[in-house]
């Protein structure tokens, strides 16, 4: 644009020549170049932004593996705040919880810690801990104060995971405790539980971890743990026994009672042990034993091949029982497996069978005491026959014994094509005491009591009849005879007196007899001296005493 411009009234400016020249010069603006200064209010936002920036690095630096914990209810469990301990320090926490896609169970998102890597691996285990009261004692006390959270038993294994099935119930051994594994086969559980003590000679030394039936369904397999250092007593000749509750036997052999502790009768409880002079190996980790039902059971010896035999009774067995003992002169060499009812072909008569079982081995010479064998068939020809008897009045227990009876009739055995042998029999002692009964009483019957009671009813009359007169001459003899008496009595006792008064020491009669005595004494003594001197002088009976001459002249 020209410097001639226009103004807004469309009239040209003055040029600079014709402005007064009495006013002053201004000078002339001068345009200043800008420039951006820093402040420090813009500082603050950035020194946040740098401790955000490091906050989130370092939490993304710290921040540890993501795992999924499965539980079928997320009682207890609240997100953002249920902690993860290992023994008791905090190794993660729980962010989310959320439902399964069937609805079936809760899925726990948990953090851990950086450090806490080594927990993400296959072997661990995680449960909830939350007041509980179990067979075992009460735990999760402090929880109710504190909430409930979740514990991990840190695993061993090299192989990461990070899905995982929680335990709802705690494990019974943590995976740092020492110890070995073993396993059991039972019929069947009893009274067993997990957590149920395993006892060595009354000491606790272990538990049951697991238990689970068997692939076939026929026993139950129980899983246990022996911590160290007491795993070395378990021997590979180890036998392990319920020793659950009290354990009360009544049989033919009386009353047994046996249990481990207070602890095994309330939760049950295993026991261990092994034979005498027993020097097997250790156990390695992992070995399979029995269980038995008994200590009894459990330590006795092998039985070896065993002898079916078979008994025919005529009489009622009862107070037999399955497992009642076979007795041979006291030593139980069998035991009974069955007892039946077996009829003939008419179905008119009926017998009791008894099976058995016999172990020649329980004897010291059992190979010749076979019941096949030739020496057991002559026993049974000189009269061994087996008979019921009573084992035990208290109980009422029967079992069955060999003995010999003189006056047996003949007999032998009778061998069955599947190997069983058929012993004679005899009947039982409280049989013949019942057939004995039964004859007393029919002779009984046939005693005419009722003629008896009658001869006895005159004969009482009789006796009451003298009874009645002895009584009235009681009377009569009172009434007369008495006053006769009682006169004599008076006489005798005037006797009497007169009698001491003579006997007494100072009676007239009683000195006239001393005086006569001593005249007699005095008397006996001048006899005696006469006899001596005329035995002395013998002339003295024609002289006289030389003295009595002298004076007379």
């Amino acid at each position: 644009m020209s410097d001639n411009k226009i103004n807004n009234e469309g009239q040209t400016p003055p040029s600079a020549h014709e402005v007064d020249s009495s006013l002053p010069t201004l000078p002339e603006p001068q345009k200043k170049k800008s420039r951006w200064r820093f402040s420090l209010i813009w500082l603050v936002p950035f020194i946040a932004l740098l401790i955000a920036l490091s906050l989130a690095v370092k939490a993304i630096l710290d921040r540890g593996p993501t795992i999924e914990v499965s539980f079928r209810t997320a009682e207890g469990l609240e997100a953002g705040k249920t902690a993860v301990r290992y023994k008791q320090v905090n190794i993660g926490l729980v962010r989310q919880i959320d439902l399964s896609e069937d609805n079936s169970h809760v899925i726990a998102k948990i953090e851990l810690g950086k450090d806490n890597r080594n927990f993400a691996v296959k072997d661990s285990r995680f449960w909830v801990v939350r007041p509980r009261i179990g067979t075992s004692g009460v735990s999760g006390i402090d929880t109710l104060l504190s909430g409930s959270y979740i514990e991990v038993d840190g695993g061993k294994s090299e192989e990461k995971q990070s899905h995982f099935v929680g335990l709802e119930t705690p494990p019974v051994v943590s995976s740092d405790v020492p110890g070995k594994i073993f396993f059991l086969k039972a019929q069947d559980l009893g009274s067993l539980d997990i957590g149920a003590p395993i006892y060595y000679r009354r000491i606790n030394v272990g538990q049951i971890t697991a238990y689970n039936l068997s692939k076939d369904g026929k026993n139950v397999e129980l899983q246990t743990f022996i911590r160290t250092p007491y795993d070395k007593f378990v021997t590979t000749d180890a036998r392990f026994w319920q020793a659950s509750g009290v354990d009360v036997t009544l049989n033919a052999s009386g009353f047994n009672l046996d249990t481990q502790s207070l602890a095994s009768i309330v939760a049950g409880g295993i026991a261990f042990g092994y034979p005498e002079n027993s020097n097997a190996a250790t156990a390695p980790n992992n070995t399979h034993f029995n269980l038995w039902n008994s200590r009894q059971d459990a330590l006795k010896e092998p039985d070896g091949t065993g002898r079916h035999v078979i008994m025919y009774f005529d009489h009622s067995l009862r107070g037999l029982t399955a497992g009642a003992p076979i007795d041979f002169m006291g030593i139980e060499i069998g035991n009974i497996k069955a007892i039946n009812v077996e009829f003939n072909q008419n179905y008119s008569k009926l017998r009791m069978r008894v099976d058995g079982m016999i172990y020649p081995s329980r004897l010291a010479h059992g190979k010749e005491l076979d019941p096949s064998g030739e020496i057991f068939k002559n026993f049974i020809q000189r009269g061994w026959r087996a008979q019921m008897r009573t084992g035990n009045l208290l109980t009422g227990q029967n079992y069955i014994a060999l003995d010999q009876f003189a006056k047996a009739p003949p007999a032998t055995l009778i061998m069955h094509s599947d190997g069983s042998v058929e012993v004679p029999t005899r009947p039982s002692e409280l049989s013949g005491l019942q057939a004995q009964v039964s004859q007393i009483a029919d002779k009984l019957s046939k005693f005419p009591i009722t003629e008896i009671g009658q001869d006895v009813r005159k004969t009482l009359n009789n006796m009451n009849t003298t009874i009645e007169s002895t009584d009235k001459l009681v009377k009569q003899l009172d009434g007369k005879v008495a006053p006769g008496l009682q006169a004599t009595l008076d006489d005798a006792r005037k006797t009497l007196r007169s009698s001491e008064s003579i006997l007494s020491s100072d009676a007239p009669m009683q000195q006239d007899v001393r005086r006569a005595l001593q005249q007699m004494t005095r008397t006996a003594a001048s006899l005696q001296l006469m006899a001596d001197y005329i035995e002395q002088h013998p002339e003295s009976l024609i002289r006289g005493k030389k003295g009595e001459v002298k004076n007379d002249k």
